[in-house]
């Protein structure tokens, strides 16, 4: 990738923690990429449901990709203005006070903590309101239900422990030696609330996570605040320049909204991939059922977030093709062409509505608007002159309806959708984000850098760094829309009847969903 046209700089180093690997990524202070380095590292699973993680692995891969990064950029780490970073938020890391940790972190992914978190339901507690009505069992992710599980299962690591911190806490220690709280973990896992006094002690006495306050620091901490500098140890390993500003950094998803420019109200984030994170800001606290939120100064101070997401989308039409379209593939190998680009060209000629078919999404369960981990996929209104190519749209239709059912009931709570911005795996089909703008009505922008959350890093670095004094001003000079996609509004009212179908779909089978999934254990 070539450098800008000034190449003296500077520049800004952003870290993303993510659930496979550790990438650095550099860019200059107007958003445009430099170069980008990757390490993997393992994850453990030693019972069903769990998962974990060494530290000691994401230091030395952190190590490797910014080395290969700042190798690969051919720029001096002098030139390196800030640094900022994400990582994997409910990712918890029980640490002495020297700062080495006690045993491997506890994945976000990891749902050890089911009966913890149950325990959620027996209190009356505004930190509910955050769950959008949806079982508490389905949040055993989220950091208090992990803390009560270490209490009652680990006690001698727990008393131990002079912090237990998220993943994201963990980089700003590593990096400079300071012990915070980042407001991303804490405001949209840990139930940290500014408007009502901060932490819900009640509620972490309740589930048995009251030790956590003992082993927490009082400094929490906006993104994009100076943390401090980068000590001379990492920036010795690292091989950076001490004393380099280091930016307190969030959560990874957030980077991405951040990364495509949401930091107002009116703006929609949709980040998609093998799932779709939907979220967005107001001005005002919204609540509801159907989705999660809204979650105080979360990504901007004065701010709330508002949170959907749905579990499976780009992994269901990849299951379509890889189980049922073995022809279709042979077809495209044999004319060097993509797979999904020819499935796209043949549903293009099938109709709205795929002539009456309607699939549901939730082949890996629901997590908004229902936060249903048993719910499971559906696909109906099946005929003799139904083909491939119907089924290949109507779920890529299916997808989009979920989006707009969740988006239904966000507007519904009050939230204001004037724009989406989008990123990932479902941007490279015109074809698909066009039905995403005709189903939902809204207009979707795309913008110049897909990799959107290592760019919501360096935009955190940036601001940090004395660069732009707030991230809307990080946004306006960093974040490049090319490209706006606008809704058919006859496509639109078409699709409306459909969504409505999808809608209805969940609740006439819920019952005999759960019976299935409860018989199968």
């Amino acid at each position: 990738m070539s450098l800008p046209t000034d190449s003296s700089g500077p520049f800004l180093l952003g870290v993303d923690f993510g659930t496979e690997s550790c990438r650095v990524a550099i860019f200059d202070v107007h958003g445009h990429p430099v170069h980008f380095a990757a390490t993997s590292y393992p994850t453990h699973h030693p019972r069903p449901g769990w998962a974990e993680q060494d530290p000691g692995d994401w230091w030395s891969s952190f190590i490797a990709s910014t080395r290969k990064a700042i190798e690969g950029a051919k720029i001096n780490p002098d030139q390196i203005a800030g640094i900022s970073y994400d990582a994997t938020t409910m990712t918890v890391v029980p640490m002495d006070a020297n700062g080495n940790h006690l045993r491997r972190a506890i994945m976000w992914m990891d749902v050890r903590a089911s009966a913890e978190a149950e325990r959620a339901s027996t209190i009356d507690h505004w930190a509910r309101l955050y769950n959008g009505g949806g079982t508490m069992s389905a949040t055993a992710e989220w950091y208090p239900f992990k803390v009560a599980w270490l209490a009652a299962n680990e006690p001698a690591i727990v008393d131990q422990a002079a912090y237990i911190i998220d993943a994201p806490d963990w980089v700003t220690y590593k990096l400079t030696g300071e012990w915070t709280i980042n407001i991303n973990s804490a405001a949209h896992r840990m139930y940290y609330n500014r408007d009502h006094g901060g932490w819900p002690t009640e509620f972490y006495d309740h589930i048995g996570a009251g030790a956590a306050f003992s082993k927490m620091s009082d400094r929490v901490l906006d993104a994009g605040v100076l943390v401090g500098t980068l000590t001379p140890q990492a920036a010795n390993d690292l091989g950076l320049k001490a004393g380099t500003p280091v930016a307190q950094g969030i959560a990874d998803a957030w980077a991405g909204q951040i990364g495509l420019g949401v930091v107002r109200p009116g703006k929609t984030a949709l980040i998609t991939g093998s799932s779709h994170v939907i979220s967005a800001q107001s001005d005002t606290a919204l609540s509801g059922k159907g989705f999660f939120g809204a979650y105080t100064d979360g990504v901007v101070p004065g701010q709330y977030t508002c949170e959907g997401g749905q579990v499976s989308t780009g992994s269901v039409l990849k299951w379509y093709k890889d189980n049922f379209l073995g022809s279709v593939s042979t077809a495209a190998e044999t004319i060097g062409a993509n797979p999904y680009d020819l499935m796209n060209q043949r549903a293009a000629e099938i109709p709205i509505g795929s002539e009456g078919l309607i699939v549901n999404e939730y082949f890996q369960g629901n997590r908004t608007p229902y936060t249903d981990s048993k719910a499971r996929g559906s696909i109906w209104g099946l005929s003799l002159h139904h083909t491939p190519a119907h089924i290949y749209r109507a779920i890529q239709e299916g997808v989009c309806y979920g989006t707009e059912h969740i988006l239904r009931h966000m507007r519904e709570a009050g939230l204001t959708v004037d724009e989406i911005v989008a990123c990932g795996g479902a941007t490279k089909s015109r074809h698909w984000m066009q039905m995403h703008a005709d189903v939902t009505g809204v207009p979707i922008t795309l913008t110049e850098v897909g990799d959107a959350v290592v760019l919501g890093s360096c935009m955190i670095a940036a601001v940090g760094a004395g660069i732009y004094s707030d991230l809307q001003e990080a946004a306006d000079q960093m974040v490049h829309p090319v490209e706006v996609i606008e809704p058919d509004q006859h496509n639109h009212e078409a699709y409306a009847f459909y969504v409505d179908q999808y809608a209805n779909t969940y609740p006439a089978l819920r019952e005999f969903e759960h019976a299935v999934v409860d018989t199968l254990g």
